[in-house]
């Protein structure tokens, strides 16, 4: 089987890289400044080129393709190291629909196609994270009402968000609830300064039940996004790395011409496309809803992650002293790097997940 993207999927690509490539590379933080918030310019245009809705149902407002066109603008904002919720709108709207309750998509689909609307799912847990299969945040009924108790974790772009689906136990079972973040945010100061990040306290929390919570999915989605996020970000950075070994000199040669560099970049370039084609094969496999979805995904994750992290150090190296200054993004791509790796679940977390499948 031979897979390749068709030339509608290869226009958005170049689309949306061109639009990315008119804002310029990623901003660099100031560390005597607080945070501020995501580029709305930016986030408003991807949304008349209809990112956002990529994958909800025209129904809702939606382009109604697939996930595998959304990914593929993840991947391209990866590229550029881009700090905004859109992956925090793909994994809701992956939620919204694998729950498949009619009224909550129609409540929250509309906003999340426009762009109008940040929703981001509440998930991991301080002891657990993303690994769960049991909830110490519980829900609660009272004249029909729902309320919510606990504490969650690592909620991407928890701050930004007008709504949070929140994992929760209802009836002895995991279920998703949606649900005001409104002043229960604690935002948090990541590694990675691109990616905003916050706690959620929830006491008495008043809520919406949607429906068993589709943890399966949530993490296939997770999983595949990440990948394809660490992809487009591994590739430019090794060809910005490649670029500067052309002009970075040593004993009056550059450095590229040496062979001990070339071998180095060498093993970057086996490491990157073993884990491209694994990404799109999750890509794909996940927005199929085809049978190796998990196990597809879980390879991803872990290989991308591992590809993009020797590709952020060995980049950091071979730029000299000024990949060790704030003002280059060099940084940006080594905290990245670690960050995205831990991100739903290690390397060796997916891969002790494969193990199982294989030898069955």
């Amino acid at each position: 089987m031979r897979f390749a993207f068709t030339e509608e999927q290869e226009e958005l690509r170049r689309t949306v890289r061109k639009l990315l490539d008119r804002h310029g590379g990623p901003p660099i933080p100031d560390p005597e400044q607080p945070r501020t918030d995501f580029d709305p310019v930016l986030w408003d245009q991807l949304a008349e080129i209809g990112a956002h809705g990529l994958a909800v149902p025209e129904k809702h407002g939606g382009v109604g393709a697939t996930l595998l066109e959304t990914l593929i603008v993840v991947e391209e904002l990866g590229r550029r190291l881009v700090a905004n919720p859109f992956l925090s709108t793909v994994l809701s709207t992956e939620a919204l629909l694998a729950a498949g309750d009619r009224d909550a998509c129609d409540r929250l689909l509309p906003g999340i196609a426009s762009g109008e609307q940040v929703v981001s799912v509440a998930w991991a847990e301080p002891n657990h994270l993303w690994s769960a299969t049991e909830f110490a945040t519980t829900a609660r009924v009272v004249d029909q009402d729902w309320y919510l108790d606990g504490h969650k974790a690592l909620v991407l772009d928890a701050a930004e968000a007008d709504t949070l689906l929140v994992v929760a136990v209802a009836d002895g079972a995991a279920s998703l609830f949606e649900a005001s973040p409104e002043a229960a945010v604690t935002p948090s100061a990541p590694l990675d300064p691109t990616r905003r990040m916050g706690e959620v306290h929830l006491a008495n929390a008043p809520a919406t039940l949607i429906g068993p919570a589709p943890l399966r999915r949530m993490s296939d989605v997770a999983a595949a996004a990440v990948a394809a996020e660490q992809i487009g970000a591994a590739q430019r950075w090794l060809h910005e790395t490649v670029e500067y070994t052309k002009l970075r000199k040593q004993f009056g040669r550059p450095i590229g011409s040496f062979q001990a560099i070339k071998h180095r970049l060498a093993d970057c370039y086996t490491a990157i496309e073993s884990a491209r084609s694994l990404s799109y094969a999750a890509s794909w496999a996940v927005a199929t809803h085809d049978e190796r979805a998990t196990e597809l995904a879980a390879m991803a994750k872990s290989a991308c992650s591992d590809a993009y992290s020797l590709i952020a150090a060995e980049g950091v190296q071979l730029h000299g002293g000024i990949g060790i200054t704030w003002e280059h993004e060099a940084h940006l791509h080594l905290k990245r790097a670690h960050a995205t790796k831990h991100l739903f679940g290690t390397p060796q977390h997916h891969r002790e997940g494969v193990i199982p499948q294989a030898a069955g």
